[in-house]
């Protein structure tokens, strides 16, 4: 097992979340058990972006997407659910890269409980489910993906411009016309193709 190094999350969130792509997200539990889930749909957010937490500036809630990158973001939304972000870019930069959707590998049976359902394919596809489904909530606003011990992302096969698409990010307002949505063709992501177009790399 091999971490991303901090350097792969130092760089722009439209850089990153392509590249996430294919890799591992691992969770280990109070108990000592791992769950891994395969990252299959990301979404870039930059500070000068309108629908971005960071846009209007440093807050107590976003303080952790201002830096340093390779920390996990978390926020809870609509009084019930948590989505993570990867932080990026350079430190004292407000960007981060929302993970969408994953593939379960390792533990499905611990995510079938957290989810209340044995339907494999609906246990991580979407921002919030895939929090509940690896135990993610504002307690790991802030863990450190390089070095923490509770949630990490491991080096995976990767992906390749051949099967990334991307289109307009989902459940937003303002910034509707940026196609930073990226994700892999398959049964694992979230939402439509709507607007898909070959990623460039």
């Amino acid at each position: 097992m091999t971490r991303l190094p901090r350097r792969s999350f130092a760089r722009p969130a439209t850089e990153v979340a392509p590249e996430l792509l294919g890799h591992v997200l691992a969770r280990r539990l109070p108990d000592g058990a791992v769950l891994r889930a395969r990252i299959v749909e990301t979404e870039a957010y930059e500070q000068d972006d309108p629908a971005s937490h960071a846009y209007r500036g440093r807050t107590p809630r976003v303080r952790v997407m201002f830096g340093p990158p390779g920390h996990l973001y978390v926020y809870f939304t609509y009084g019930m659910h948590h989505c993570m972000n990867v932080v990026t870019g350079p430190n004292g930069t407000g960007s981060a890269v929302l993970l969408r959707a994953a593939e379960p590998l390792e533990g499905m049976d611990r995510m079938s409980i957290r989810r209340s359902t044995g339907r494999v394919r609906d246990l991580c596809r979407g921002p919030a489910r895939l929090a509940q489904a690896l135990d993610v909530d504002r307690s790991l606003d802030g863990a450190d993906l390089v070095r923490g011990s509770e949630i990490w992302i491991e080096r995976g096969a990767g992906a390749t411009a051949v099967n990334i698409r991307r289109g307009p990010r989902v459940g937003i307002r303002v910034g509707t016309d940026l196609l930073w949505r990226f994700w892999i063709d398959g049964p694992w992501s979230s939402v439509s193709r709507r607007a898909a177009v070959p990623s460039p790399r």
